[in-house]
């Protein structure tokens, strides 16, 4: 089951998502109780946790609905929406974390000078961004900022939406703790450098790379999530991004070398995981600072994970 949230006429929507079309979630419901006289209740929620596993509270009637539109050409034909008749919406407007990983493919450590790691040798290098304004609905552009303009690179990432509150949790048991996920790309500033004639200080160069992070718009999200039960092994996904058409990154979500359920359980003993928590877990190789090509006004980014669907930003320049 992929869902998606959109806004049409003012108001805000969850719909069953295809990578064609959208349908809402309440048409293909009243659609199904037509066709199989069985009710489902109103399916008003605007939160796409409450149709999600481990514990959303509309999660069975919604996988009813949704399995059965999937067995009949996607549900209700006159009920579709093309993707730009709809406003997509970032799937977690707000999450309480939004959380990131750096480091965790060989091929993109490599790629930028650094050497091949293993699991047992090192621990996940957690980040943050600040979600209220970093998180960017699909098609809705990437700005790159006016206080660092040349240096803004694309990160495909695949990322775990946590649905239930998660405490040392086991690696074991770690995906019984998810919803679904989706695709993040991680937008950043790679050459950043607050305050140009500064006197060095020893932690510079990690703050720069930091504060590059941060800028608005920086972190696309969507366009949709698929449940954890449709993906039973999220470490099989391949992924690619494409700039303007030209492929960029091409890579498998097998690649990581920490999976989701050992981050999970990593960052789970460091700090509560609360449902609706964002996961991004890191880019492969192909990033645009491998060979000194960064994104510019008008180019056009298409981050895609099999399974989940293409999450679209234009770039545009601020103003």
């Amino acid at each position: 089951m992929r869902l998606c949230r959109y806004s049409q006429n003012n108001r805000v929507h969850v719909g069953l998502y295809d990578d064609k079309f959208i349908v809402p979630l309440m048409a293909a419901a009243e659609a199904y109780t037509n066709a199989t006289h069985e009710k489902q209740g109103k399916l008003e929620s605007e939160n796409l946790l409450d149709y999600l596993p481990p514990d959303g509270q509309h999660f069975a009637a919604a996988k009813k609905v949704a399995d059965w539109a999937a067995r009949n050409e996607g549900g209700p034909t006159a009920a579709r929406l093309a993707h730009d008749a709809a406003e997509l919406l970032v799937p977690i407007p707000r999450p309480n974390k939004l959380l990131l990983l750096a480091g965790n493919y060989n091929e993109h450590l490599t790629e930028g000078g650094g050497r091949a790691t293993e699991r047992a040798e090192t621990f996940p290098y957690v980040f943050t961004k600040p979600p209220t304004t970093t998180l960017n609905d699909p098609y809705k552009p990437v700005i790159i900022p006016k206080i660092s303009p040349n240096s803004i690179d694309w990160e495909l990432e695949q990322c775990v939406v946590i649905g239930r509150r998660a405490r040392h949790v086991q690696e074991s048991e770690a995906l019984h703790y998810v919803a679904g996920y989706t695709v993040v790309n991680d937008i950043s500033d790679r050459k950043f450098r607050p305050n140009p004639t500064r006197k060095e200080r020893g932690n510079d160069k990690w703050f720069d790379w930091e504060h590059g992070k941060w800028h608005d718009t920086f972190c696309p999200c969507g366009p949709c999530i698929a449940s954890a039960d449709a993906i039973p092994d999220p470490q099989v996904l391949a992924m690619k991004l494409s700039v303007n058409g030209a492929i960029k990154q091409n890579s498998s979500t097998g690649k990581q070398i920490f999976p989701i359920a050992a981050v999970v359980a990593f960052i789970s003993d460091i700090v509560t995981l609360e449902p609706g928590d964002l996961i991004a877990t890191g880019t492969p190789g192909g990033v645009g600072s491998a060979t000194g090509t960064f994104l510019k006004p008008g180019d056009r980014i298409e981050a895609w994970i099999e399974g989940i669907g293409t999450l679209v930003s234009p770039v545009m320049a601020e103003k």
